[in-house]
């Protein structure tokens, strides 16, 4: 259809160059070869949304990077640096280096994320990760996501800036009740919650000091986490084990004693 469309416009007033529209992905990366192919014209802008500020830039490139599963980083970085400053994106890094993300950072990634499109659009800019997620998977993920602020909402002021009130407090499992109580969820869906935003901070400050600081897989590292610096498995748990001075008490977090 689209480059039917086309070809009736060229024939009938002649074009410089072609507007693509409703762009989710690269689900239409067809249409822009057959356009391409139909009126030996080139592909100007590409809408990604509803609005006029979703135009952008048609970059040849940077669609047969997403087609080959190969993500687009430049346009997520030129997003990304639309929607945040560079004061505020290194206050943020140091935050999660020292594992002090919070609720509150929380909120404000989602945001964040939400203005740039959808998931799934994001989702496929990241090198390898388009081709393993699906949309049923995307709006799964949204869905958690909805259901996290919705908790973090309930949260108190002094709740979204200190999350060990709810990670490692012997408060936690009464605040983690009254929240999802608030948030009209399930106590196990609160403690799903609470796993994996803790699991969240250790990844971010663990990839944080690897990128920004040389840190070795001794000090933080893993090799299951960051495969390029992946060598001997085996000797590297082992390394890390002999590392450990009597391991960490998290086993029972969220307040549980």
């Amino acid at each position: 259809a689209a480059a039917s469309l086309t070809a009736s416009f060229d024939s009938a007033v002649g074009i410089t160059g072609a507007l693509l529209t409703k762009l989710d992905g690269d689900s239409r990366g067809g249409a822009a070869v057959s356009i391409r192919g139909v009126s030996g014209k080139p592909i100007k802008f590409v809408g990604v949304g509803e609005k006029t500020a979703d135009l952008e830039p048609f970059y040849p490139d940077r669609m047969a990077s997403r087609i080959l599963g190969m993500g687009d980083v430049i346009s997520l970085v030129e997003k990304a640096s639309m929607e945040v400053s560079d004061a505020d994106a290194a206050r943020m890094q140091e935050k999660m280096a020292k594992a002090e993300f919070d609720f509150d950072d929380f909120t404000t990634q989602s945001k964040m994320v939400s203005k740039m499109g959808s998931m799934a659009g994001v989702a496929k800019m990241l090198p390898g990760l388009g081709g393993m997620i699906d949309n049923s998977q995307m709006a799964q993920v949204e869905k958690r996501i909805k259901r996290s602020e919705a908790m973090i909402c309930s949260m108190t002021k002094r709740e979204r800036a200190n999350p060990e009130l709810l990670l490692t407090d012997k408060t936690g499992r009464s605040r983690i009740t009254r929240i999802t109580k608030g948030a009209g969820l399930a106590f196990e869906d609160g403690l799903t919650f609470m796993s994996e935003f803790q699991k969240m901070r250790t990844m971010m400050s663990r990839m944080s000091k690897q990128a920004g600081m040389g840190v070795s897989p001794e000090e933080g590292g893993d090799a299951e986490m960051v495969p390029a610096m992946a060598g001997n498995r085996n000797a590297r748990r082992a390394a890390k084990k002999k590392g450990k001075k009597g391991g960490r008490g998290g086993g029972m977090g969220f307040g549980a004693r």
